[in-house]
């Protein structure tokens, strides 16, 4: 478990959330390489963008599976403990995530 180095928190996280998480990381990286492909092969324009959308609604669950995680773990223990910060930093995120 490493430090965060914009602001030192860490997640240990389980091994089969750890092994979901980098899946899913695994199949966008195929999906990136694999557009990566279709335009050095000259693929036409839409096609491209098709794939594109597809990547981008996996990295959409890939957050919303990391964000709920997040709000079942990190933010209800520490509400739980009083941290109310954590709702703040909360409502930031999700501020941030819906740009």
């Amino acid at each position: 478990m490493k430090n965060c180095e914009c602001c030192n928190k860490t997640k240990k996280r389980t091994e089969d959330e750890y092994k979901s998480l980098v899946n899913r990381l695994n199949r966008i990286e195929g999906q990136i390489r694999g557009i990566k492909g279709m335009l050095e092969k000259d693929a036409y324009c839409t096609d491209i963008l098709i794939q594109v959308s597809a990547v981008n609604a996996a990295l959409n669950a890939f957050n919303r599976q990391l964000l709920s995680s997040h709000i079942r773990t990190c933010v209800a223990e520490d509400i739980k403990a009083g941290k109310d910060e954590t709702l703040e930093d909360l409502l930031f995120t999700l501020q941030k995530l819906m740009k």
